[in-house]
């Protein structure tokens, strides 16, 4: 009977990515990096799930646009072709949701970095990487909280019940559900801060408005790109209410301690030579921080024109013409151009199409976990795209239509040239009757 079986084998677009993860030696790595964080069997140790079956299953949940670990856990199990991209057979029973959540907890973030600068040095041996210039931008990821569920900070009323109090104390029924929420839309002063409001179940997460304009219960995920090959080389999950100019620099640091690592090779001095981003990110300080470390600030300043410069210090000037020379000159407007590339295109993948737009876990650690993932899976989607010509599920498809149209348009040709000299033939065949009868 076990013969007769269906045999778990991965498809095409999987059998790449294993013959891309065996080139880069991924599975020994994985398991070095990971050491630490298991006991030895002969210590009493029990065997846990394999961390490169983990990370694996992950990247399905990346490349076909799962956004939980419920739904991941569930394609692992149904699908024979992830099942054999991943090492089970049709009778072997693949990880649960809730045994991915153990290991997520098991493994510290910093090895989500590390296994995040392995990729990134993939990119490297296959000149991905320059890490000279670097484009820095924020998008909005929705928390896995309601805006229902919000409570006032110091007495923990919850917010309904506040609506309620209110409503009462302006002559409105409270327990009639519509005629309160009518109120609450339509009361002077309607206001939802941060300050004020949290959710008991995701304190984390900050009230702000989505990409829609919709008011929900967000993150900030924040990429720093290579300008010159669109990898990312730094992935944050903030706060949905930090400034993008808090802390600007220290990010940027840390991305240039990342591309360290994994370019040991290089010069400092060659490393993050540039940082390009929009009039968000400005702030005199932040420039200040930045140039004092010796990195071109390619960030306009939204106050040009307005701003009083006899109010700036000689220092501050100094600043902020440098800034203003370096976003108006002419390799920095190309700079600002690659930026919205790059950039737009890795938050499309990582967000809408890697199934993390809106988050299945909650605390901002569980969150930066998964989403560092999401960051080296774009990368490894680079580098399949380098080395094979594809880089997702969807383009292997693409890829498969244009070799079945490639195959068949010599045929359709001739096809055509066939009905044109046939026509030609009917129509002098025509015109010989025509001067025969005559």
């Amino acid at each position: 009977m076990a013969s007769q079986l269906p045999k778990a084998t991965p498809s095409r677009f999987y059998e790449l990515i294993e013959r891309t993860l065996g080139e880069m030696d991924f599975a020994a790595q994985v398991w070095e990096l990971c050491r630490p964080a298991y006991a030895e069997e002969a210590k009493g140790g029990r065997p846990g799930i394999d961390p490169v079956v983990y990370l694996k299953m992950l990247m399905v949940g990346f490349f076909e646009d799962l956004p939980s670990e419920r739904a991941i856990a569930a394609r692992c199990a149904d699908s024979l072709s992830v099942r054999g991209f991943l090492g089970y057979d049709l009778v072997s029973a693949t990880p649960e949701h809730s045994s991915l959540s153990v290991i997520r907890q098991r493994l510290g973030l910093e090895i989500y970095q590390q296994v995040f600068e392995l990729i990134l040095g993939a990119l490297r041996a296959h000149g991905l990487l320059k890490g000279r210039h670097l484009g820095i931008d924020s998008s909005v990821l929705e928390a896995n909280a309601s805006l229902r569920s919000l409570c006032e900070r110091n007495t923990e009323e919850s917010y309904w019940k506040y609506v309620q109090r209110l409503a009462a104390e302006a002559g409105v029924d409270p327990e009639d559900v519509e005629a309160v929420r009518r109120f609450d839309q339509k009361r002077p002063g309607r206001k939802v801060s941060n300050q004020q409001w949290v959710n008991p179940h995701e304190p984390e997460a900050r009230i702000g408005k989505t990409k829609d304009g919709a008011t929900a219960m967000l993150y900030k995920p924040e990429h720093m790109v290579d300008l010159e090959t669109g990898a990312i080389v730094a992935a944050e999950v903030l706060p949905g209410d930090q400034s993008d100019t808090a802390q600007l620099s220290e990010r940027v640091v840390a991305a240039g301690v990342t591309l360290a690592v994994v370019m040991p090779e290089e010069p400092a001095e060659k490393l993050v030579q540039s940082a390009t981003a929009d009039k968000g990110y400005f702030a005199l300080e932040a420039m200040s921080e930045l140039q004092q470390l010796g990195i071109r600030t390619v960030i306009s300043d939204p106050q040009r024109g307005k701003r009083r410069l006899e109010r700036l210090s000689k220092e501050e000037r100094a600043v902020l013409e440098r800034a203003q020379r370096a976003s108006t000159s002419k390799s920095g407007k190309s700079l600002l151009r690659q930026r919205g590339q790059h950039l737009e295109r890795s938050f499309e993948h990582v967000l809408d199409e890697g199934g993390l737009r809106r988050a299945s876990l909650r605390g901002r650690v569980n969150l930066t976990k998964r989403y560092k993932l999401g960051a080296a899976f774009y990368n490894f989607s680079q580098l399949l795209r380098k080395v094979h010509g594809i880089g997702t599920p969807r383009q292997w498809l693409a890829g498969g239509r244009r070799r079945w149209a490639a195959l068949f348009t010599p045929l359709q040709k001739l096809m055509g040239d066939l009905q044109r000299a046939f026509a030609s033939w009917q129509s002098s065949s025509r015109l010989t009757r025509t001067f025969w009868a005559a």
